[in-house]
């Protein structure tokens, strides 16, 4: 037994849409709890995942990326994201390396630079770049904020993740287990199934389909021959974006069951029945009602 002290903390992702949070979250876990997509804006909700070595566990939340609200949905985005700054212990402000600095960012540590919480600079996708184009990246941010840390990173291929790890571990606080060793999420599995569904829509109907959908889980439920049964419908805004994903004879319907079904599989362990649906709310992003069914409670934040 180590005489170690066990350290423990929970650690904020933060940044511009599209810079790697979720990928990074995924990498450090080792599964999939978070959806990635190249389209920015994808995650809506605050995804707890846990990390937990012999010496430490650190809960990680990846927030929605900040950005400038167009509707109900994206004010929820924002201030889920900016509130999670005030809840934590550690603050990590991930960047693209390929992106210039602009207002996006400075819009982020304006917001920022009203918290004690210490903040680390995390470039991601290193592996896009020359390394000379680094230098020129971290001198950009280090004299606008001053940075705990700066450290690169590739959460793609995990370039320098480990030592991101130990980094974080450096600066948490002796504290307690909160979650069991095994449990690397603390939303409940119809969350994550919800999130891998919707991820599949993303990936697969590219620009047809806007971020204007929404995945509920209608039933799920373990048979006794150990196989798990799912359904799930799948919220649109419009008719014809019901029909672009249900596709011509139920094609593209099929393709999307088909690849969110593999994923449940592996983050289940059991054989998945899964039984999809489509239906139409009409602007359900600005309506109050649908937001609280499908999980977003403004109250919350």
């Amino acid at each position: 037994m180590s005489n170690q002290p066990f350290k423990s903390g929970f650690v904020a992702l933060i940044g511009r849409p599209n810079v790697g949070k979720s990928t990074l979250l995924n990498y450090v876990i080792g599964q999939k709890i978070a959806i990635m997509s190249d389209k920015p804006q994808t995650t809506r909700n605050k995804i707890q995942g846990v990390y937990t070595s012999d010496d430490a566990q650190i809960i990680f939340i990846d927030t929605p990326g900040i950005h400038k609200p167009k509707h109900r949905l994206g004010d929820f985005m924002v201030k889920a994201a900016t509130t999670t700054i005030k809840e934590v212990d550690l603050v990590m402000f991930l960047v693209d390396a390929t992106e210039p600095f602009g207002s996006g960012e400075q819009f982020i540590l304006s917001r920022l630079e009203s918290s004690s919480t210490p903040v680390f600079l995390v470039i991601n996708k290193i592996d896009l770049i020359h390394p000379d184009e680094l230098f020129e990246k971290i001198a950009a941010y280090k004299d606008r904020f001053p940075f705990a840390e700066v450290i690169p990173v590739s959460a793609l291929q995990g370039n320098n993740v480990p030592t991101l790890i130990d980094q974080i571990k450096a600066y948490l606080e002796e504290g307690p287990q909160f979650y069991p060793a095994d449990q690397i999420t603390d939303h409940p599995e119809r969350f994550v199934v919800s999130e891998l569904i919707r991820e599949k829509v993303l990936h697969l109907t590219r620009d047809e389909i806007p971020h204007s959908i929404a995945v509920g889980i209608e039933e799920m439920k373990e048979r006794e021959e150990g196989t798990i049964y799912a359904a799930a419908t799948i919220i649109v805004e419009r008719s014809s974006q019901k029909g672009i994903i249900i596709g011509k004879q139920g094609k593209m319907l099929k393709e999307i069951g088909q690849r969110a079904r593999e994923d449940i599989e592996a983050l289940l362990g059991s054989k998945v029945f899964l039984d999809l649906w489509v239906k139409v709310q009409k602007d359900w992003r600005n309506k109050k009602f649908h937001l609280s069914e499908h999980g977003y409670r403004e109250d919350e934040y």
